[in-house]
């Protein structure tokens, strides 16, 4: 069986298309369309993969003259399509809604499409990804990424198949200074603080060496960070900001013995890899949509009642979702584990897995809405014939909030369409 996966979004999103990726490779051999940047990181991750870089994101083309742009452009993706275009493909999932994807998957039969469609001259999305529009409005209860992705196909591997369980690698502490959303990531005050209670109450962390990860953009928050720390810990760093490519910063990560990130490309990567990870989650972060995919993940996940946001909108409360971050009872949660301490405005999450896949806990905190995530995600395998059932009030709720018409009058291709179809049947 050959099936084709495109994936043309960015660093993180390719590493939380693993669980897709490696169910497809269990049945036969598999194609990957990807930006061009990141083919390198891919053949560390994917070596099973055929890859397809074309130039998607154009990063490699804001680096040339203007009138050498649009060469660069025809000469990488003409040939990329051309050989697209040849494949004899039994499955294609196209998981970006793009006109880049659109255009991709127009290269091939709709029938044999999943996702988002080209199909004579229209844009279609499959009914998976509409119904993910739709519960988009409560985000709160929301499916991680990667297992959205996933059950495009009908029978994804098992969560736990997917990244190893977290153990340290004796490398010490890597600290992401930031991500590419400025609102989700701590500013160098805060992250200080963490830092600094890390490295005197973790175990063998105030030995061993710290390692600042970054772009080049935040090599001057990474040398404000040094120099806010303690000499002696500050002895111990090594700014590499801007100082590696992908594999270099996977060779980094992959040694680490814990690492502590916002919401990033990194934190993916290191959850792939098998490294422990305590991310900090706020403003448009959510863990229950983009946290660490595996066991023994950690996520200080802000609950502000105004979460998740749109990082692109302005914030009118003063990112007050940051505040728990520079709370001294932070560092004395963190070094007695005693939840009375955790400041308010936080949870301390646990990565878990069941019947979907990945899931968050409270280690410490109150979830104050579990109950509804539950029914969420009842309703969910339910859908998908994962398990589940209809008999509570709250799902049947859900049932009427997230079906539409169309979604059995018309029905699509879609794997989910017929567990639907059947669901219509045996109820009425």
């Amino acid at each position: 069986m050959r099936q084709l996966v495109i994936q043309l979004a960015r660093f993180g999103d390719l590493v939380q298309t693993r669980r897709l990726l490696l169910t497809l490779a269990a049945e036969g051999e598999v194609h990957l369309c990807l930006d061009e940047s990141l083919a390198g990181l891919a053949r560390l991750l994917y070596p099973f993969a055929i890859l397809h870089p074309v130039v998607a994101h154009g990063t490699a083309l804001a680096k040339l003259p203007r009138a050498e742009q649009a060469a660069k452009l025809l000469g990488v993706n003409v040939p990329a399509f051309r050989v697209l275009g040849a494949l004899d493909c039994d499955r294609v999932y196209n998981l970006n809604f793009s006109p880049l994807n659109f255009r991709v998957a127009a290269l091939f039969d709709p029938a044999l499409v999943r996702g988002h469609v080209w199909d004579s001259g229209q844009e279609l999305v499959g009914q998976w990804a509409r119904l993910a529009m739709r519960w988009s409005a409560m985000r709160r209860i929301g499916l991680n990424i990667a297992d959205f992705w996933a059950w495009h196909h009908a029978a994804p591997v098992a969560p736990a198949d997917v990244n190893p369980p977290a153990t340290g690698r004796g490398g010490g502490l890597g600290v992401v200074m930031a991500g590419r959303e400025s609102r989700r990531s701590l500013p160098p005050r805060e992250l200080t603080g963490l830092v600094a209670g890390l490295l005197d109450v973790r175990p063998g962390l105030d030995a061993a060496p710290l390692t600042l990860l970054g772009s080049a953009a935040e090599a001057t928050a990474a040398r404000q960070l040094l120099r806010e720390l303690p000499p002696k810990r500050a002895a111990q760093a090594e700014n590499r900001c801007g100082a590696t490519d992908l594999p270099g910063l996977a060779r980094i990560v992959g040694g680490l013995d814990l690492l502590l990130t916002p919401d990033t490309g990194t934190m993916h990567l290191a959850a792939a890899l098998g490294v422990p990870v305590l991310a900090t989650f706020l403003s448009s972060a959510w863990c229950f949509e983009t946290g660490p995919y595996g066991l023994g993940h950690r996520v200080l996940q802000s609950v502000t009642d105004c979460l998740p946001c749109l990082e692109s909108a302005p914030c009118e409360v003063g990112v007050r979702c940051l505040r728990p971050f520079g709370d001294a009872g932070l560092t004395r949660y963190l070094a007695t584990g005693d939840a009375r301490r955790l400041p308010n405005g936080l949870l301390d999450m646990e990565s878990a897995y069941d019947e979907l896949g990945l899931t968050f806990v409270p280690h410490a905190g109150a979830d104050g809405h579990a109950a509804l995530r539950l029914q969420f995600r009842t309703f969910l395998a339910r859908h998908l014939g994962a398990g589940g059932n209809w008999s509570a009030p709250v799902v049947r709720e859900l049932v009427e909030r997230l079906y539409a018409e169309r979604d059995w009058l018309v029905p699509d291709r879609e794997s989910s369409c017929g567990r639907l179809l059947r669901f219509v049947i045996d109820e009425h």
